[in-house]
C-alpha cells in the first residue's frame, strides 16, 4: 500500500509544495482548528438534514458516479460565511495556488466548493483526474486545478476516506493504478488531503453500518477557464456583499486581467470590473 507525504500546518509552504509537485498529493494535518470545525459542522448540519442522497444529478453519468448513498451541499461559499472566509480563503491553500496555478494564468478562481457526506453503502468512485472536466484543453498544458478534501470528521479507509495514487500526475494517460500504488487518506477531522488536478484519485467506499463521512471538497482553477460550479449564481450579489474582497474575487466578482502578459480582460460588465461595481452598490 502506498502512502502520502504528511505535513503539519506549521511546516514551510515551500516544503509542502515541493512534495505536492513530486507526489501529486499531500496530507496536511491541523488545517482547521477545533473551534472553526465546530462552527462549520454547525453551519452544515441543517443543510445536510435536508439533503437527499437519492437526488437526480445533472445526467446519468453523474448518477452512477455519486450513487444513492452520498448527500451533497453545493455552493457553500453562499451558505456558510465560515467556509467562504476561513476555508476557501485559507492562507495555505492560496499559497499553494500561487505556486501551482499562477504560472498558467493571471489569477485563479474557485472552481467549486461543496460538501460530500458519504453514507453507509457508498461505493468507491471510479479512479479519475479532476482536470478531465476540461478534456478539450490541448496537451501538454499547465496544471489546471488544485483541489483539497477537508475532513470534518475523522477519515478512515472503512468509512470512505479519499484514495489517491501518488505520482500518477506524471504517468502516461493509459496507465492503470494497482492497489499497491494506491494510498488512502486516513486523517483526523480538520486535516486535508491536497492534490493536483492531474492526480488520479476518488472517494472511497463506506463499508460501515451507520457512519457518515463528511468532508468539504473544494478546488481552484485558472482564471480563464469555465468553472464546474456556477459560483456567481451560487453566491448572488446580495450575498457576495457580505464577503471580503478576496472571497469575492475567488468566486468570480472581478476580471481576469492579463494585460501585463500582453493579453486582455475576461469577465467584464459594461466594460468595467464587477468587483468595483459591487463595492459601489451598482450590483
Amino acid at each position: 500500500m502506498a502512502s502520502l507525504p504528511r505535513f503539519a500546518l506549521s511546516d514551510p509552504v515551500e516544503r509542502i509544495h515541493a512534495a505536492l509537485d513530486e507526489h501529486g498529493a499531500v496530507i496536511v494535518d491541523g488545517l482547521l482548528g477545533q473551534p472553526l470545525l465546530s462552527q462549520l459542522n454547525g453551519d452544515v448540519d441543517p443543510l445536510l438534514a435536508r439533503a437527499d442522497p437519492h437526488m437526480n444529478h445533472l445526467n446519468p453519468v453523474l448518477d452512477a458516479f455519486f450513487g444513492t448513498c452520498v448527500r451533497h451541499v453545493t455552493g457553500l461559499a453562499g451558505k456558510s460565511l465560515a467556509f467562504a472566509e476561513n476555508v476557501m480563503c485559507h492562507p495555505l491553500l492560496l499559497a499553494l495556488c500561487d505556486r501551482v496555478l499562477l504560472p498558467g494564468c493571471a489569477g485563479y478562481q474557485l472552481n467549486l466548493g461543496h460538501l460530500m457526506d458519504r453514507g453507509p453503502g457508498a461505493q468507491a468512485q471510479w479512479p479519475h483526474r479532476d482536470e478531465d472536466v476540461w478534456v478539450h484543453c490541448p496537451r501538454p498544458h499547465p496544471e489546471l486545478q488544485l483541489a483539497a478534501v477537508v475532513a470534518l470528521v475523522d477519515f478512515r479507509r472503512d468509512n470512505g476516506a479519499t484514495y489517491v495514487v501518488p505520482g500518477s500526475h506524471r504517468w502516461p494517460r493509459d496507465r492503470v493504478a494497482t492497489e499497491a500504488e494506491t494510498a488512502h487518506a486516513g486523517m483526523p477531522a480538520g486535516s486535508a488531503v491536497i492534490y493536483l488536478g492531474s492526480t488520479i484519485h476518488g472517494g472511497g467506499a463506506n463499508s460501515t453500518a451507520d457512519e457518515w463521512r463528511r468532508g468539504f471538497h473544494l478546488s481552484y482553477t485558472l482564471g480563464w477557464l469555465r468553472t464546474e460550479e456556477n459560483n456567481i449564481l451560487a453566491v448572488p450579489p446580495a450575498r457576495a456583499r457580505e464577503l471580503s474582497p478576496l472571497a469575492r474575487r475567488l468566486i468570480g466578482y472581478g476580471v481576469h486581467d492579463a494585460i501585463a502578459d500582453m493579453g486582455g480582460y475576461l469577465g467584464m460588465l459594461d466594460m468595467r470590473d464587477p468587483a468595483q461595481m459591487l463595492e459601489s452598490g451598482e450590483l
